[in-house]
């Protein structure tokens, strides 16, 4: 089974790549999703989260502001919750793939947006980078709920710059254009697969 990791900044378009990735019955692991299972009511990160940084969980759930405000601009605190989450999110990760190896998919995707950050490409076999200008990222994010330009500033500092992802990448999808513009580069890259 051949193993893909995509990739990219906030707003870059990886939601709308993995979107078509499915329609095309491609296994996708989201990374993000799982971290959301793990900190969600009942969730095994829960309890860890609770020791680690009181006040953040409520209801037998991470409240994930309580958090964000927990460790955002303290990097020793953001370190000690990627070292509590990271092993659990592979875990995930590992189950994803044992059940598309078991289902004879030939192709698999890791959409993982701190892909390059954790040496998480030494596990794929080509890296997908989803890349769009700038000033087309900032605008996609700060239309979403709740997000602020010092918010926006602080998520991009923890990201690999976009000029260095993209000079790592197997595969640039630039998403800048439209969503036919990238559909037709992804569908190009899925008729090289196997």
């Amino acid at each position: 089974m051949i193993v893909w990791g995509l990739t990219g900044g906030i707003g870059m378009g990886k939601s709308t790549a993995t979107a078509l990735l499915r329609r095309r019955h491609v296994p996708v692991f989201d990374a993000d999703a799982t971290v959301h299972a793990l900190q969600g009511r009942g969730g095994r990160a829960v309890p860890r989260i609770a020791a680690a940084f009181p006040g953040t969980t409520r209801d037998g759930a991470v409240d994930r502001e309580a958090l964000r405000r927990a460790v955002l601009g303290h990097p020793a605190a953001l370190r000690r919750l990627e070292r509590l989450m990271h092993p659990l999110v592979r875990a995930e990760e590992r189950r994803f793939l044992a059940a598309a190896r078991r289902r004879r998919r030939p192709l698999a995707v890791l959409d993982i947006p701190l892909l390059m950050e954790t040496g998480g490409e030494r596990r794929c076999d080509a890296v997908l980078v989803v890349s769009a200008p700038a000033a087309t990222q900032r605008a996609r994010v700060l239309a979403r709920p709740g997000m602020t330009p010092e918010r926006l500033a602080a998520i991009l500092k923890r990201q690999t710059p976009d000029p260095l992802r993209q000079r790592r990448a197997d595969h640039l999808i630039r998403t800048g254009l439209s969503r036919h513009a990238t559909r037709r580069q992804l569908l190009a890259l899925l008729a090289r697969a196997p």
